[in-house]
């Protein structure tokens, strides 16, 4: 089992987010017309504003399904969730409330949030096919033991990527359109499935 408390010392666990918080920065860069993270544009200033509407109508919409909710109801250890987000995230936006939507099963787990580009020395050692992509989700126990990761999206909407970067025929912007089409259709069912399979074998390795 992996141990990485090197990651994560006081000084990133102190600079973290709750959801709240981190909802009620997102509301302050829409407000301010900005983004997080160094790069500022107006493309990731109105990626951003998308991202928080996407986001708060997911906080009020978004199920759980009873074979997942019944898996974490089971944790018997407290542990953290920490995500790696960026508020211009489009798979951040779609995938964060459905994970904590699940974390709220089970007072034990306690969702935190990262800034990537605050966090590189975290990033870097959680990267997808040598890039910072995001979220990333890694749960650790009370002593900072990996418990699993996840991220950076599910695994048809990667393929979905993958394939797009091997054929680009199209803009980009005509692609993220395309990607949050696959959310909508998918409703969070592959992502809480990814979940459940982790958690699962989580549990079979205790």
């Amino acid at each position: 089992m992996k141990n990485i408390a090197h990651l994560l010392p006081e000084s990133v666990r102190n600079g973290a987010y709750t959801y709240s918080g981190y909802m009620q920065l997102m509301e302050q860069v829409v407000l301010e017309n900005r983004t997080t993270g160094p790069k500022q544009s107006e493309e990731l200033s109105h990626y951003t504003k998308l991202n928080l509407a996407r986001m708060q109508r997911l906080n009020k919409k978004v199920t759980v399904s009873d074979s997942l909710k019944e898996v974490i109801e089971q944790i018997d250890i407290p542990q953290t969730w920490y995500i790696l987000t960026e508020a211009w995230c489009g798979d951040a936006a779609q995938n964060i409330p459905p994970i904590v939507a699940a974390s709220l099963a089970n007072p034990l787990i306690t969702v935190k949030l990262l800034l990537r580009d605050e966090n590189l020395d975290l990033m870097g050692a959680y990267l997808t096919n040598g890039g910072k992509s995001i979220p990333k989700l890694i749960a650790v126990d009370e002593d900072f033991n990996e418990l699993f990761t996840w991220g950076p999206r599910p695994a048809g909407a990667q393929m979905l990527l993958r394939e797009y970067k091997a054929n680009p025929v199209k803009p980009y912007s005509e692609f993220a359109e395309d990607i949050q089409r696959w959310y909508i259709a998918d409703k969070n069912e592959s992502l809480h499935r990814e979940l459940q399979e982790l958690l699962e074998a989580v549990a079979v390795d205790k």
